[in-house]
């Protein structure tokens, strides 16, 4: 979008929030660089440049606002919407690759030289890995300096500069402060090990399905609903973290508490996925209204969003256990793989108790100990072993990976499409044979069979997880209800 000038100058002049992300505004006069919405009087057109991502504006020598904050603003849709090497790559550095692994990392997880990735990543967004993942170090070290009393060595450690040096520099570069004098700016710190904050998200967004959903599928010890926020445990590269999520009008309130602190960029990129947080909820109602029969459901809630999951290899062995059984046998089966298998933490704040098995925790599963019926026993186990070799994170190929699932024994449509929808992120998975989604059809007039609703829902894509999530809230079912 940065590249039509007319559409990004309507934009900023409106201050309209739902382009936030899309693209960055950078005032040459100034050399600061905004988000769309920013309530400052608009610059003249003339003077105005826009890049596709903050990485790209502070390349080219701007600097963040110091009202809008726009290495806040929430991501670009599209890294959720496409799946071409562009857009895993940039889910990929937003899961912390490049910082763990290297550009070299990134390159092989993609399967292409690092040479063909920094060219393709410069003609698309303007900057090449190591200043996209840059872009994300800044924003780390920001929300530290200003959310926690940590040493400024500390905050530099945990937020991946190399040296306090560079952590000086990049601070200062980006937001025209040095990192104290950021830090007396912030209304607040503490030195708990808790991070409080706010994860913006692109209005509307309708919390009940999206809050419900997880709440009624959470999996005992590993997942719950307390004092009016979905809380969890979430196995992170350095050690693991438990999240408090609440939803508010104008954003959602998120607290963390690390055993590293060196994951916290990590552990905010996976819970804006699990939230869908970067959605384009304008976009997916308006193309999914022009159903007449989806339309009043867009209208009486619009802004639902896909529930989604941390960890792709979990929700596969979920999904496998929920087959064909109803929402509470299906936390009943993964809660007792997780007494038994799981890797037991503390939560001083709840009743979180396990992180959800490894998949070499549960490569040791007994298959006699399974309540499952033998053929559930052979799929979930031929699963186990498979899951080494199945790309299910944030990078993945999509088509590449349905068709690995789709030939493991008792992998069928709605397996791998529940997969795909909740676990790869894909916008337009599918699937016509849910019990729930076929009731909805039959009770709106719609085909009822899967290939006839396959058909008509084809004037929704890419959209049809989205519409999946409106069909479901036609019932009374808990998954539909934020828990009071």
């Amino acid at each position: 979008m940065h590249n039509d000038t007319q559409r990004c100058v309507r934009a900023v002049q409106s201050k309209d929030a739902r382009f936030d992300g899309w693209f960055f505004t950078a005032v040459l006069t100034t050399r600061i660089y905004c988000r769309a919405s920013c309530p400052v009087v608009p610059p003249k057109p003339q003077n105005m440049r826009f890049y596709p991502t903050a990485a790209a504006a502070q390349q080219a020598g701007f600097r963040a606002c110091k009202r809008c904050r726009p290495d806040a603003s929430p991501g670009s849709p599209q890294w959720n919407e496409r799946a071409d090497v562009v857009a895993r790559a940039m889910r990929l550095i937003a899961d912390g690759v490049v910082d763990r692994d290297g550009v070299p990392g990134l390159s092989a997880r993609l399967g292409y030289s690092t040479r063909q990735l920094e060219r393709l990543l410069r003609a698309e967004l303007g900057a090449g890995p190591l200043a996209l993942a840059r872009a994300q170090r800044a924003q780390s070290a920001r929300i530290l300096i200003e959310t926690s009393a940590l040493s400024m060595s500390d905050v530099a450690l945990a937020s991946g500069f190399s040296s306090i040096r560079s952590f000086n520099d990049t601070v200062r570069e980006v937001f025209a402060l040095s990192p104290t004098e950021l830090r007396k700016r912030a209304k607040q710190t503490t030195s708990s090990g808790t991070l409080s904050l706010r994860l913006p998200f692109r209005a509307p967004l309708c919390p009940d399905n999206l809050f419900g959903h997880l709440a009624a599928t959470a999996v005992p010890g590993v997942e719950e609903w307390r004092d009016g926020a979905y809380r969890r445990t979430m196995r992170l590269p350095h050690g693991h973290g438990i999240v408090a999520l609440r939803p508010m009008p104008d954003h959602i309130a998120c607290q963390l508490t690390l055993t590293d602190l060196r994951d916290l960029s990590i552990a905010i990129s996976r819970c804006r996925w699990m939230l869908d947080l970067d959605a384009d909820p304008t976009a997916v109602d308006a193309q999914l209204s022009e159903d007449p029969v989806l339309k009043p459901l867009v209208e009486k809630a619009p802004g639902r969003r896909v529930p989604r999951t941390v960890d792709g290899a979990e929700f596969a062995v979920r999904a496998v256990l929920g087959q064909q059984v109803s929402t509470a046998a299906a936390r009943t089966h993964a809660g007792r793989l997780v007494t038994a298998h799981g890797e037991p933490i503390e939560d001083p704040g709840g009743g979180l108790t396990h992180l959800f098995p490894t998949p070499e925790a549960l490569a040791e599963v007994d298959p006699e100990s399974l309540a499952l019926p033998r053929s559930r026993r052979t799929t979930l186990l031929t699963l186990i072993d498979a899951l080494h070799d199945i790309d299910l994170g944030v990078g993945s190929d999509w088509d590449r990976t349905r068709a690995q699932l789709a030939e493991l024994p008792g992998f069928g449509p709605w397996t791998v499409e529940s997969i795909a929808m909740r676990a790869l992120g894909d916008p337009d998975a599918f699937i016509p044979s849910d019990l729930g989604v076929r009731v909805a059809a039959d009770a709106l007039g719609l085909p009822s069979t899967p290939a006839a609703l396959t058909a008509h829902a084809s004037a929704w894509r890419p959209w049809r997880a989205y519409a999946v999530q409106y069909l479901w809230a036609t019932g009374d079912h808990p998954i539909n209800l934020l828990p009071q």
